[in-house]
């Protein structure tokens, strides 16, 4: 009888942890998710918890310049917060600096240029693949190529959000 008591008890002490662990969201981590979308179908490509101020990493080839590109976020509770963007020429001619208000119209005009301090959030970013570009994510160690994961005309969907504390500690 005493030992089923102390089983009960430890039984309903490990339902209770549990359910704190998906209540409790402390501050300071980030959940990245990434997902291949092919035919209607999705599949789990990355999934990894960070501790704020890691920075996640997008490389990717702009077919329409043939300009390399990389692009910088930092984990902040919950999201990814772009900090800088390089579109760098081949010849490997460093790029010239420029203002954060000019980045969206650099995006699309073309041309080598480097925007750092930009502080743009960001907890959804829908990617379309193309047969130009070979984009690849890198989180901590792990980098994913999203052609190869999506192929040619798939979506690959980057979701961030705050994890619960149980993933937290199950991730490092």
């Amino acid at each position: 009888m005493r030992s089923t008591l102390i089983g009960l008890f430890l039984w309903v002490a490990f339902l209770g942890l549990l359910l704190v662990s998906q209540v409790v969201i402390p501050a300071g981590y980030t959940r990245i998710e990434l997902v291949a979308e092919e035919g209607g179908r999705g599949k789990r490509i990355l999934s990894d918890v960070v501790p704020d101020g890691e920075p996640v990493t997008l490389t990717w080839r702009n077919s329409l310049f043939g300009l390399d590109v990389t692009e910088v976020f930092l984990a902040r509770s919950g999201v990814l917060v772009q900090d800088q963007v390089t579109f760098s020429a081949p010849d490997g001619s460093p790029p010239p600096r420029v203002s954060v208000r000019d980045i969206d119209d650099l995006y699309q005009t073309g041309g080598a240029f480097d925007a750092r301090g930009l502080s743009r959030p960001f907890s959804w970013i829908v990617y379309r693949i193309g047969e130009i570009g070979d984009p690849k994510l890198r989180v901590k160690k792990k980098t994913a190529a999203l052609k190869r994961e999506a192929g040619f005309g798939g979506r690959v969907i980057l979701a961030t959000s705050r994890p619960a504390l149980h993933e937290i500690i199950f991730h490092r």
